[in-house]
């Protein structure tokens, strides 16, 4: 159900290592097949690799050139860490005229004909870089590959669960956020795709900020976690998945 967190995004500085560990340790739960690369991010002088996980995306960026905005964001976190959030939502023409009416600033905009992306400005949206999305059909995601940019596309119902977000106000940043996405506010969290995903935002501190945490539900029996940097990668099985 729309709007849902589609795909999380994490940049490191070196790629091949980060994306291995991340295919080993989900692929204790589900199936990873050979990570997409999409060439159109050299546009912003970085390499990636997109892991698709069940329904949805974990995708992992390394700058390739000097002065990228993924690079300064490594500098900024101190190292690895989780960067960028894309939301897919039901409406575009709809999402644009919310976005308007908030003030809220679009740093990239692409339009295709079976997906629309839309980039907004980080100051405007706090605690990551936020991007909102339509599909066409609603169950492809044409980010994800070949695989994903058709009418019958791969799906199992698993996938992201949740994020994490540090901010200095919580509750101002989860308003903010569900004014984008026309989603519903839960104390300081956000409610999307039916209630079976969350991002929570928490007190953000000098060294715990931005993007610090992705869940995933996936079959299985044992909870897990793996850190990329600050940013903790989670595993919590869908016979007892709790999305608190």
């Amino acid at each position: 159900m729309l709007p849902r967190i589609r795909q999380a995004v994490v940049v490191t500085t070196e790629l091949e290592p980060v994306v291995a560990r991340l295919r080993s340790f989900l692929g204790r739960y589900v199936e990873v097949p050979e990570p997409f690369r999409d060439e159109g991010v050299g546009h912003f002088g970085l390499e990636n690799a997109v892991l698709a996980v069940g329904d949805s995306f974990l995708e992992v960026l390394a700058p390739v050139e000097p002065d990228t905005a993924g690079g300064r964001h490594l500098q900024r976190r101190g190292g690895d860490s989780g960067y960028m959030v894309m939301l897919q939502v039901a409406d575009m023409a709809a999402t644009r005229e919310r976005l308007a009416a908030l003030n809220i600033r679009v740093v990239w905009d692409t339009e295709r004909p079976d997906a629309v992306d839309v980039h907004l400005h980080p100051l405007d949206v706090p605690g990551a870089l936020v991007a909102v999305d339509t599909m066409n059909p609603p169950d492809s995601w044409r980010w994800g590959g070949p695989a994903f940019a058709g009418v019958d596309v791969p799906q199992s119902g698993s996938g992201l669960s949740g994020l994490t977000v540090a901010v200095k106000d919580p509750a101002a940043a989860a308003a903010r956020w569900a004014a984008v996405a026309d989603a519903s506010v839960e104390s300081d969290a956000v409610i999307l795709d039916g209630g079976r995903q969350r991002i929570d935002f928490v007190a953000a501190s000098e060294k715990h900020n931005g993007l610090v945490g992705i869940r995933f539900a996936l079959p299985g029996e044992d909870p897990s976690q793996i850190e990329i940097g600050d940013t903790t990668i989670e595993v919590r099985p869908e016979r007892k998945a709790d999305h608190g």
